[in-house]
């Protein structure tokens, strides 16, 4: 069951304009040398005023200015526990593990419909999800590498899925009702919380890989919701589910789920079977309605990719996602509002 939680609030203190970027950085949709799962467990808390900084964030306008907007954070609850995981055994480089279970889904009555209608494809490689008429969740890295904003972020696009006859409206023997093409919108302005930027949180970049684009135009489509992310024991058998638009399986959307095997307070580490372009994608749940008989399916945290990190010295790797914690379920549904009035409960 989805249970209400009451969510910190992240006031707007003060907004500065900065230089434009250069936009230079490459698109990178591995990343190298982050924080895992050893490093996680020696972060101290972050206090108060970690926080504030961390949860400051960056807006990048379409036409290539730039602001700093400092926050308050009002009723947080710091978790003395710190980042603690489940040890398990490394493992060796497999991107897909075992048996490929990632679905291609060509039906375009599964493809135009809720839920899968809602994964988008950013213009750098990546992936994203619908999360209200004109706002976009993805991962930070897909448009900034720490240092500066990515080649082609300054005229970022949004795909739209929809699908386009192979045919001419004849439907030739033996092919799918249609393939997926892309309605392409124009970004307005994109967000990313300064705890991302090198120099800024050090080694803890991965936590606040996330980002959220505004669309130039809204779109019509179903949306899905933002949730706070669970603890393993309290998901459906620990499963999550995904889609995205795997670069190996070009101009198709791929379905996924998979069980998670660790956490920490801010990322899963999980065994989903997934190539470069699925990052970004939006991680969710399908959980009952408090004291209701209905599903709904939320989003509760953002694929971060396939990366590599530092383990006791061996690079090692695993597929990890960022999570949604009430914290960031503040910070992204400010980001979409405007105001904390629409963001006391999650």
């Amino acid at each position: 069951t989805w249970h209400l939680k009451k969510i910190p609030q992240i006031v707007r203190e003060r907004t500065f304009s900065l230089d434009s970027p250069k936009f230079e950085a490459k698109t990178k949709l591995e990343l190298n040398s982050v924080c895992g799962i050893e490093c996680q467990r020696k972060l101290p808390v972050p206090s108060l005023s970690d926080l504030k900084n961390l949860l400051s964030y960056e807006t990048v306008f379409e036409n290539g200015t730039r602001t700093l907007t400092e926050v308050n954070v009002l009723g947080a609850v710091l978790d003395p526990a710190g980042n603690t995981t489940t040890r398990r055994p490394s493992r060796k480089k497999r991107q897909i593990y075992g048996t490929d279970s990632r679905f291609s889904i060509y039906d375009k009555r599964f493809m135009t419909n809720f839920p899968f209608n809602t994964a988008v494809k950013i213009s750098t490689g990546c992936s994203g999800i619908l999360v209200s008429p004109k706002h976009v969740l993805t991962a930070a890295h897909c448009l900034h590498n720490g240092k500066d904003y990515v080649k082609g972020s300054k005229r970022l696009r949004v795909g739209l899925m929809k699908t386009k006859s192979r045919s001419n409206g004849r439907k030739r023997k033996g092919t799918s009702d249609g393939m997926p093409s892309f309605q392409w919108t124009r970004v307005k302005s994109t967000h990313i919380p300064k705890g991302w930027f090198k120099g800024v949180s050090g080694d803890i970049a991965l936590d606040y890989d996330y980002a959220v684009l505004e669309l130039k135009r809204p779109h019509k489509r179903k949306y899905m919701e933002l949730g706070i992310s669970p603890t393993i024991k309290m998901m459906p058998g620990s499963m999550i589910h995904f889609s995205g638009f795997d670069n190996d399986r070009s101009g198709q959307l791929v379905y996924r789920f998979c069980s998670i095997s660790d956490e920490s307070n801010d990322l899963f580490y999980q065994y989903c079977d997934a190539e470069p372009g699925s990052t970004g994608s939006g991680i969710y749940l399908r959980l009952k309605e408090p004291n209701k008989k209905k599903w709904k399916r939320k989003i509760i945290a953002v694929y971060s990719g396939h990366q590599w990190v530092d383990i006791n010295g061996e690079q090692q790797d695993y597929n990890v996602a960022v999570r949604i914690t009430p914290l960031k379920y503040a910070q992204i549904c400010f980001w979409i509002h405007g105001n904390d009035e629409n963001c006391t409960q999650g």
